[in-house]
Order: C-alpha cells, then sequence, then structure tokens
C-alpha cells in the first residue's frame, strides 16, 4: 500500500509512495500526529534529481528495519526542496549551524513543534539506525536535554543573515571594488578555469560579475580569466555535446566528469551569461552551447502550455550517467567514416575516460575547434557538419531509456528562463526565441497568479496552492523588464512595478530594512528568514535590490531608490570577505561605481537602431523607447523621426539620429 504520499504532484515525494517508510507530506496532519503521540519528527529533504538521495532511499528507506524503526519511534516527513525552499531554507542552516556544511539529501530530527535538535545529510545505513535509535531514547530519557539544545539552535537560525542598518555612503569608489576583486583572484584557477575547488559549479553569477567588472574597470587579468573559464565550462563533460545543456557541477577539478542532473536554473542563467560573453568576445563555441543549449529546453524542456520544466534526472536505469555517456564502438557505428574524426573531437577512447570501462564522458579539447581549418572546413561548413554529427548521436542516444524528468513548474525558474530567451534574442537576433520568451510570460501569467494579484511558487494543483517567495517576485519582475527592453511594450513595466508594490507590501519590513522570503500571508514556520547570500542562483534580496534600483530609475520613483541604496549600504561591508558569495550585489555595486546608462530609443527606426546598439558590449545600460509611452524619462522625446537620447547621473543628452553618435556619447 502506498503512504502518504501517493496523492502528491511531486515528483520526488511520489519517488518514496511505496517505500515502508510511512512518509507524510510536510503539513497539518505530520505535525498534529507528532504532538499528539509525543514523537520526533524527522524532516528529510530532497529533489528528484539529486543522486545522493535516491542512494539514501535505496539503502535506508526502502529497507524494512530501518522503516521499523523510524515508523516506531518517530514521524517522518518527506519534503521536496524545490516545492518548500522556505522550510529546506530553515534546516538547511540548522545543518550548517550544527555540522558546518549542507548539501542533500538534508534529513533532520526535530521536536514535534518543528525545532531541529540534530541534522546532517547522507547517513550510511548502519550510521542512519544508530543515530535515530539514540535519539529516540534521549527524548524518552532526558527530553530536557533536547529541548534546551532546540531553543539555543532555533535562536541561531532566527539571527543568521540579519544585517545591522548602516549609514549610506556619499559615493562607492573604484577602491571599494578592488577590494572584493583582489582577494577573489587568489581564488582563480589558472591551469583549469574556475575557482580552485573541488567539486566545480560553473556559479554563473560569479562569471558575470567579473566578465563586466574587467570590462569596466579595464582589468585584463580577470576579464582573461573568465573568457578561460568559459572556455573550459564549455568544452569539458560538464556541457552536454550532444544534446545541448550543462549538469549541475563537475565531481573533478577539470570540468570533466559531471554530476550529470541537470537544472532548469542553472541553464537559464549559463545561457544569459554565454549570450553577454558573446557579445564582448565574439567566440563560436560561445553561440553553440547557446543554441544548443535553448534547442535542448525547447526539445525537451517544455510543457505544452509554455512552461519550462525543473530537471532531469542524473540516473537512468539505476546508474548515474548511462544515459549520456558512449562507448568507442558506438560511435564508429553511428558515425561511420566520420566517426575518426569526431572521436578525436570528443576525446573518445577505446578504454573510455571514465571509472567505468570502455566509458567515454564526451568533452573537446580548447583548441578542438583547429580541426575545422587541418580537414578543410570553412566555419560555416564545420558548424553545419558539427551538428548532423551530433544530430546522429542524438537520435541513437534518444533510443536508450531517458532519466526522469520533473515536471514541476516553478515561478522563479521559469523566469530565469524566460530572460535566458530574451538575451539571446537581443545578442543573437534570433525571433523565434522572443517568442518563447513570450508564450512562457503569458503561461507565468495565467497559470501562475493568485486570486491576489501576487504569484503562486508553482501552478494550483490537487487543491494545494503554495504562495509565491520572495525569489519568484524577484525573477518574474526582473523577466518583464527584460521583455520590456526587448519589445518596448509598456505592459511588462507595468506588470513589473505592480509585482514590486505587492512585494513592498507584504515581504518588506520598513523598521528592519529587510526583505523577508516569505510573506506575511505564508505558513508560519519556526523563524521567518531573509536571504542575502548570493549561491548558484542569486539571493533573492540582492535580485529584488537590483530591480528596485531598475524601476526606481524608469519610473523616477524616489522610495524604490532610497531602499535599495540602504540595503546596499548594509551589505556593502560583508561584499569583500567573500566575494563570490556577494556576486549580484557586486554586479549593483559595479553600476554604483561606474554609473549606468539610460539609453532613449524613440521613433520609427527604434528596432532597427536598437539592433545596432545590441552588436556593442556596454553592460551598464537600460534601454527605452519606441513610438508611444507615458514613462518619465520619454516624456517630450517621441515623434515622428528616429532619435536617440542618453542620460546619466540625472542628466542627458541632446538627440541624435544615428547609432555611432550614441556610442560615441555612451563612450567619451
Amino acid at each position: 500500500m502506498p503512504n502518504k504520499l501517493h496523492s502528491e504532484t511531486s515528483p520526488y515525494l511520489r519517488q518514496h509512495q511505496f517505500n515502508p517508510v510511512e512518509w507524510y507530506p510536510w503539513g497539518d496532519e505530520a505535525l498534529h500526529k507528532a504532538k499528539a503521540e509525543n514523537k520526533l519528527l524527522i524532516v528529510s529533504i530532497g529533489y528528484s534529481a539529486c543522486h545522493w538521495c535516491h542512494v539514501m532511499e535505496r539503502e535506508s528507506f526502502e529497507d524494512e528495519e530501518i522503516a521499523a524503526v523510524m515508523n516506531a519511534h518517530f514521524v517522518s516527513v518527506k519534503v521536496d526542496r524545490e516545492e518548500r525552499p522556505d522550510i529546506d531554507q530553515i534546516y538547511m542552516i540548522a545543518a550548517q549551524l550544527m555540522t558546518g556544511q549542507g548539501g542533500w539529501p538534508l534529513n533532520c530530527i526535530c521536536l514535534p513543534d518543528g525545532r531541529p535538535i540534530y541534522g546532517g545529510t547522507y547517513f550510511r545505513p548502519a550510521d542512519w539506525q544508530n543515530v535515530l535509535l539514540q535519539l529516540a531514547n534521549m527524548w524518552r530519557d532526558k527530553p530536557e536535554v533536547a529541548l534546551d539544545y532546540a531553543d539555543r539552535l532555533t535562536s541561531g537560525i532566527r539571527k543568521s543573515e540579519q544585517l545591522p542598518i548602516n549609514r549610506i555612503p556619499e559615493t562607492y569608489t573604484a577602491q571599494d571594488l578592488a577590494a572584493v576583486v583582489t582577494p577573489w583572484k587568489s581564488l582563480f584557477d589558472a591551469k583549469d578555469g574556475g575557482h580552485t575547488r573541488v567539486p566545480k559549479f560553473p556559479l554563473p553569477n560569479n562569471w558575470l560579475f567579473l566578465l563586466r567588472y574587467g570590462v569596466l574597470a579595464d582589468d585584463r587579468e580577470v576579464l582573461e580569466h573568465v573568457h578561460f573559464t568559459l572556455g573550459k565550462v564549455a568544452s569539458g563533460g560538464i556541457y552536454d555535446h550532444v544534446g545541448g545543456g550543462f549538469a549541475r557541477y563537475s565531481v573533478d577539478g577539470r570540468w570533466h566528469i559531471p554530476h550529470f542532473e541537470k537544472m532548469l536554473y542553472d541553464n537559464a542563467q549559463l545561457v544569459s551569461l554565454y549570450a553577454e560573453a558573446w557579445q564582448q568576445r565574439p567566440t563560436d563555441q560561445y553561440k553553440r552551447v547557446v543554441v544548443e543549449t535553448l534547442a535542448w529546453i525547447q526539445r525537451e524542456m517544455t510543457s505544452p502550455d509554455g512552461g519550462f520544466y525543473c530537471a532531469l534526472d542524473a540516473d537512468s536505469e539505476g546508474v548515474e550517467g548511462k544515459f549520456y555517456t558512449f562507448q568507442l564502438a558506438e560511435i564508429e557505428t553511428v558515425l561511420g567514416e566520420d566517426a575518426e574524426l569526431f572521436t578525436r573531437y570528443f576525446g573518445a577512447t577505446d578504454e573510455g575516460n571514465w571509472e567505468e570501462e570502455q566509458t567515454n564522458v564526451l568533452k573537446i579539447d580548447a583548441e578542438a575547434d583547429k580541426m575545422a581549418q587541418e580537414a578543410g572546413f570553412s566555419a560555416e561548413e564545420w558548424e553545419a557538419y558539427l551538428a548532423e554529427g551530433k544530430r546522429k548521436l542524438l537520435d541513437y542516444r534518444n533510443k536508450r531509456v531517458h532519466p526522469g524528468l520533473d515536471d514541476k513548474l516553478l515561478t522563479s525558474w521559469n523566469a530565469l528562463m524566460l530572460k535566458g530567451f530574451v538575451d539571446a534574442y537581443r545578442v543573437f537576433d534570433v525571433p523565434e526565441y522572443l517568442n518563447v520568451a513570450l508564450e512562457n510570460a503569458g503561461f507565468i501569467r495565467q497559470k501562475l497568479y493568485a486570486e491576489d494579484g501576487g504569484l503562486l511558487h508553482q501552478p494550483e494543483a490537487n487543491g494545494k496552492a503554495i504562495a509565491g517567495f520572495l525569489d519568484d517576485y524577484a525573477f518574474s519582475i526582473e523577466a518583464y523588464i527584460a521583455l520590456y527592453e526587448a519589445t518596448f511594450d509598456e505592459l511588462w513595466l507595468h506588470e513589473a512595478k505592480r509585482l514590486m508594490e505587492y512585494v513592498l507590501s507584504y515581504f518588506y519590513d520598513k523598521g528592519a530594512s529587510a526583505f523577508y522570503y516569505t510573506s506575511t500571508h505564508a505558513e508560519q514556520l519556526i523563524a521567518r528568514k531573509q536571504e542575502i547570500m548570493d549561491n548558484v542562483i542569486p539571493s533573492s534580496t540582492s535580485t529584488i535590490v537590483r530591480q528596485l534600483y531598475r524601476l526606481g530609475l524608469i519610473f523616477d520613483e524616489r522610495r524604490y531608490l532610497e531602499i535599495a541604496k540602504q540595503l546596499l549600504a548594509n551589505v556593502v561591508p560583508h561584499i569583500s570577505s567573500y566575494g563570490s558569495a556577494y556576486s549580484n550585489w557586486a554586479i549593483q555595486l559595479l553600476e554604483e561605481v561606474y554609473g549606468s546608462f539610460e539609453i532613449m530609443l524613440t521613433g520609427p527606426g527604434w528596432q532597427a537602431m536598437r539592433k545596432e546598439l545590441d552588436i556593442h558590449y556596454l553592460p551598464n545600460k537600460m534601454i527605452l523607447g519606441g513610438t508611444k509611452g507615458s514613462l518619465p524619462l520619454l516624456a517630450g522625446r517621441i515623434g515622428n523621426a528616429t532619435r536617440a537620447y542618453v542620460c546619466r547621473n540625472k542628466t542627458c543628452s541632446l538627440p541624435v539620429e544615428h547609432t555611432d553618435e550614441l556610442l560615441q556619447l555612451i563612450t567619451k
């Protein structure tokens, strides 16, 4: 018989419905049962594409003896971290405070009221059983010990990431940025790119900041390391050279062997990053990974109504990476006479290049595209040749058992991917990308809006609606602003402003000068948390602050700018201590130091002028205009002739008519 997870919509929760563990989803039923029976809670958190979550399920949660211990002494709750990031956030902080590290699976033992007393990540079966028995005995014999520890730990959770309110400086300087970047440089891996650590995560927002810093500060060392890193990442096995898209991280230091799960949020940000890097330094490889990744998103990760799915599993047929790897003989059979060139290109060998015998994780050498010249191909012929060979390998691979698809449709991740399509449209001028973005925006407005005008975290299903979190709003607002800059349709700006007003009403605490991750309407957990530090995804607070700056300039909303400036001032003292964890804040600091341009393109030729402008790399700009509009910056500037204006620091230029004149205004 299935347990209480059988009616859940989350693929991760449904994966556990036939475990002998009497799992409950998070909710009143489980919490009331724990209190009524005075049992400790097990809060076990993971996600569907998590390899070690599957391992712990096989080893422990499918084991009858271990399940009997869990069922006898505990109330066991399964949580999908992607569905309930607010719960995950609290217990992840708890685990980090207790053990100094975190990750998934995340397993916390809690008092019946949800306050944690013990936690960790993956446990071997014997260790897990021993921990459970010891905690059950302690709760029976010395409950006061657990209660005291829970008080102290919960206090630590509530205090984490709380910042004092600082004085807003008169100005920020290049020295403030140098204080961030100089120690950061010591972490650069000059041999393999990225940072000197293993495993290696792409961390797209890190490289976005460093790319912009390298250009604006004219720091060639940083700029070259960014491009070196992007080339290494795109060449390694972390990139799916056959089907497009990036895996979540590399388990080695050379970007070769991935942890094979593919996450929507990584790929959304990497599309934006590689598109922007191409704009700064046109590189065939950058364009190739953008085109191939977006093709994968359209082919495998898009729902019929235009939403984007969450993730693909690392495993298929119970084996990590089985779907993605090749033996040399397979490539030779599929490609025939082309196999010799492709096996050299992909670094495939008969003995294999992974731990499994004769198994190859495809990668390319950083100079692999020079084979085109050796083989007598033009650049265009080489791209077509590569595409055809990859298509054949993809057709062959698609006959295998596919990894599991997590078909959740999360607002925040959809918004990130929407922006990825917009960014690729702006850089590569592919109208189809804008059409996909607009369709996804329609999906968000149709399926992900709540009755009160706010956002849902995912579409309502089975009578269950999860209210949107701060990142859902932050990334949706960011995506809507990007859509406006691509179309000059003011609908998107007004919708962004409306959502921002909702955020200020229900997420912002004026007295603390803080945004909370959950709204005042949300379920009350043991702590209401802020999210300050940037991670693999920029934090919800840094993202909302960046949008306050943009909307404040667009709508001349002084209140938005004052709130944003105060939050930035609160965070700036912490950025230099660990730049990688504050990279999105650092991007805003970069714009404070070097300024930003508001560029107005008006009249019937605005679109042609914008396309010409987008050929040039100008990272600190915002574009407005069109043939009609009600925005303050456009007042008196729209007419029958095509004109361009540049504003900076509340000072605007006289109109110009040609892109070269516009560029002179920006670069002088």
